[in-house]
């Protein structure tokens, strides 16, 4: 394989820098192969690559080798490649990115400096005696920091305001350095243990706070808090430059045909019990009634997201039919794979259940274990496994998957 030119290389840095991406230089040169198959419409080939890596669960913006070779496989051959990456087509697809809660980058607040710093060191398996104490202290540093932002409490942690009528308004911003006894009345509200809240009230002369109502922290916008917090990557898809958030923008108000499909409770095993089979049975035919639907229509959805459970019975000690639900996995593989359309055009994203296989019932919850999706696999291919709950980024919007029995 030659060595691509300099000016080839310029513009693939630069196109992969601008949807927050860096090359290696063995995924430079991959690139750059896949390119040379496309002379006529680089351009458009190139876009159509960044648009599927955007698609892919990435563990790191920096790019090697395989990551860049796993998504040219996807793309093998020249004329459905030429046919994807023209105009019409680009602007439809979705820039799908999907992050597994495991990998979402952890954040603190430093009070003093008042500034977020990454947790980059790897988290212990057992917390310690104090880590649930600053599970709350962080909460509440977070908390704080936005709050004090607010017009109405951007004062002093003690100022005291004089009304008219001479009583006084006191701010509590650090319950983490007073104690005080509260005394309180019940106020409309929902409520929960471990909530923090804002309480108004007066402290009384005997040293008791008594509380006379009490709500959330008031909300923050969202472009508010991006301005502030530029260049902090929270969500976990990675930080995009000014004019790539531009381009995004652009293709989510020209996607007004796309759509995401999302199923829950997809059976698919076989149950003993009469009724149980019955409902199983129900669902899969059901199901193949959906698929054939939208493989039929004009624009078959970008994604499909199925959520657990996938067995009717929970996969603890006592469930004894793992190689059955392995083949049941393998059925849905077929099944899809027999839709082309859907096979081709559309991905499919699978969310473990409360009750699926795992380690514990605990949020967040890993993927599937690969011995049951691997049947599955051979027929999609790129199929996406990921935790419970999970991020996913198309194009400008950020929104979040969590499926559990509440």
């Amino acid at each position: 394989m030659a060595a691509p030119s300099a000016a080839t290389r310029r513009k693939l840095q630069r196109k992969f820098k601008l949807r927050g991406f860096t090359l290696k230089v063995d995924a430079l040169e991959e690139a750059a192969a896949f390119l040379d198959r496309f002379p006529d419409a680089e351009d458009d080939a190139l876009d159509l690559l960044l648009d599927e890596l955007d698609k892919e669960p990435l563990q790191s913006s920096i790019l090697d080798r395989d990551a860049v070779r796993r998504v040219v496989a996807l793309l093998v051959e020249a004329e459905e490649a030429v046919d994807a990456a023209s105009p019409a087509a680009t602007s439809a697809r979705s820039a799908l990115r999907v992050v597994d809660a495991f990998l979402v980058p952890r954040f603190h607040y430093d009070p003093i400096k008042k500034v977020f710093y990454e947790h980059t060191g790897r988290l212990a398996i057992h917390g310690e005696a104090g880590d649930k104490a600053s599970l709350y202290r962080d909460r509440y540093q977070v908390l704080l920091q936005s709050l004090s932002r607010d017009k109405y409490f951007s004062k002093p942690a003690f100022d005291m305001l004089t009304n008219e009528d001479g009583s006084c308004e006191v701010f509590l911003l650090s319950p983490f350095t007073c104690f005080l006894n509260i005394e309180h009345k019940i106020t409309s509200g929902f409520f929960v243990e471990n909530t923090v809240i804002v309480a108004e009230g007066e402290l009384l002369s005997n040293g008791i706070f008594q509380v006379n109502t009490c709500g959330f922290p008031p909300l923050e916008d969202r472009e508010a808090s991006l301005s502030l917090l530029m260049g902090l990557d929270f969500f976990g898809g990675g930080v995009l430059p000014t004019e790539e958030t531009l381009r995004l923008s652009s293709l989510e108000k020209k996607a007004v045909n796309d759509m995401f499909v999302i199923l829950s409770d997809v059976w698919l095993d076989n149950p003993e019990n009469v009724h149980m089979c019955y409902l199983v049975e129900k669902t899969m035919e059901k199901l193949a009634v959906v698929l054939d639907g939208y493989d039929s229509v004009e624009v078959v959805p970008s994604l499909f997201v199925l959520m657990g459970n996938f067995c009717s019975r929970p996969c603890n000690l006592a469930f004894s039919s793992f190689e059955e639900l392995r083949s049941q996995f393998g059925k849905l593989g077929e099944m899809i794979a027999a839709r082309s359309r859907l096979k081709e055009h559309s991905r499919f994203l699978f969310i473990p259940g409360p009750d699926d296989a795992g380690p514990s019932k605990a949020l967040p919850r890993c993927a599937l274990p690969k011995y049951l999706i691997e049947e599955l696999q051979k027929h999609i291919p790129n199929a996406i496994f990921v935790s419970n709950p999970c991020r996913l980024e198309t194009n400008a919007l950020q929104p979040c998957q969590d499926y559990t029995k509440m």
